[in-house]
């Protein structure tokens, strides 16, 4: 199977995740936790909370996408291995699909997602320190993406008793799925602070039709760029005066790309 087949099958299936997810308002289905005593907690906006519990509800529709294409499923050895999981078809081809989500900040941007490292495995590509296989063995590394509304005033300290279930606020709604290769949605910068992580476009559309910083240059450029893209620490351990570049049109002066 090649990369193309493996996204198009993928896309094709997360098409009506949103359905399995959301009540016809589209309000999440997920309203808390629930205890032995049958007391429901109602789940904390905390975006990391939020993205595990996606993650875990998500997670037998991948299993059912990977029964229904026969390919094989291989998850993260440890929370900070890359990728989430690793596909793998009957010819032995590799699939790296990491899952994110984010919320809208308005009706056209989101908060942004990281991509995963720009250092380690990624510069080290044979390299099997923090990752399932060499990254070069990987024949596309994809993101499925989940953006989400957050409802506001949600009081987090509130439990309900089981019966009054229907009456809890979701606290997220209006999910939307897309699925892409990395380095089409990816920026040419850091995903958060001085973190060595790659960060996505936020713009809605350019994540859902692959339009990054680098999808009219190519993934060559986008391997480029992050392989020896250093942030000013690393560029002071590097001895040197300052990075080489700190965006892409600092990146095509250094590399005389017109």
């Amino acid at each position: 199977m090649n990369k193309e087949t493996f996204i198009k099958l993928l896309s094709e299936n997360v098409k009506n995740f949103d359905k399995d997810i959301s009540t016809e308002d589209g309000s999440w289905v997920v309203k808390g936790f629930i205890d032995i005593y049958k007391n429901i907690y109602t789940i904390s906006s905390d975006t990391k909370v939020i993205s595990k519990i996606i993650e875990l509800y998500i997670f037998p529709k991948i299993v059912e996408f990977a029964n229904k294409n026969e390919l094989e499923i291989e998850l993260t050895k440890a929370q900070n291995y890359y990728p989430d999981i690793t596909f793998k078809d009957q010819e032995g081809n590799l699939f790296a699909v990491d899952l994110k989500s984010s919320y809208r900040k308005d009706a056209n941007h989101i908060n942004g997602m990281t991509l995963g490292a720009f250092t380690g495995y990624f510069r080290e590509r044979k390299s099997i320190k923090n990752i399932s296989y060499p990254y070069d063995n990987y024949k596309a590394h994809v993101v499925l993406g989940v953006i989400y509304d957050i409802v506001p005033d949600i009081d987090e300290r509130k439990t309900y008793p089981i019966d009054q279930l229907n009456e809890i606020v979701s606290v997220i709604k209006n999910f939307q799925f897309f699925v892409q290769e990395k380095w089409k949605i990816a920026a040419d910068r850091p995903g958060s602070g001085n973190t060595k992580n790659i960060g996505s476009v936020t713009k809605i559309d350019d994540l859902v039709n692959g339009n990054g910083t680098f999808a009219n240059l190519g993934e060559k450029f986008f391997n480029d760029y992050w392989m020896y893209y250093l942030t000013t620490d690393m560029a002071k351990k590097a001895e040197l005066p300052k990075p080489y570049y700190t965006n892409l049109t600092e990146y095509k002066q250094f590399k005389h790309i017109e």
